[in-house]
């Protein structure tokens, strides 16, 4: 799967990284994070949110699996529950509603199905980089 875009940002620079995220999905799409923990996956969310003058308070959803914010942004966290959970709490229909759909750890298996269900989605691999993170985003 080769990189379509890289950025190297810091976390004030993020609406350069936000923008092109709306430019690759005008009306919503999906956008799976990867990274180790703390690298970054919900302070992007955060800015995500922000440039779309969402004013909602934005964390993790670590425990419930996911935060709807403004019902345009979906942050979904799989890292305790995994793809099988995902699967039986329905929240894989709920990737066809029309918004923006921000899942952290999403791995292979995710991957897997979302092509099996022939679902578009994007991939953004976050590496922090002293005081900047390094984005690469790549098409599934």
């Amino acid at each position: 799967m080769r990189v379509l875009k890289k950025f190297v940002l810091s976390e004030k620079e993020l609406s350069k990284l936000t923008d092109y995220l709306r430019y690759l999905a005008v009306d919503g799409g999906i956008f799976l994070l990867k990274g180790d923990l703390a690298s970054g996956k919900t302070t992007l969310v955060k800015a995500f949110c922000k440039d779309l003058g969402i004013k909602d308070s934005v964390s993790s959803p670590t425990f419930s699996i996911l935060n709807i914010y403004m019902d345009r942004v979906y942050h979904y966290d799989i890292y305790n529950k995994g793809v099988k959970e995902f699967i039986a709490t329905g929240l894989l229909e709920n990737l066809e509603a029309e918004g923006y759909h921000f899942i952290e750890w999403g791995d292979e298996k995710l991957e897997r199905l979302l092509r099996d269900y022939g679902l578009d989605y994007f991939i953004i691999e976050i590496e922090p980089k002293g005081d900047k993170r390094v984005y690469r985003i790549k098409h599934g």
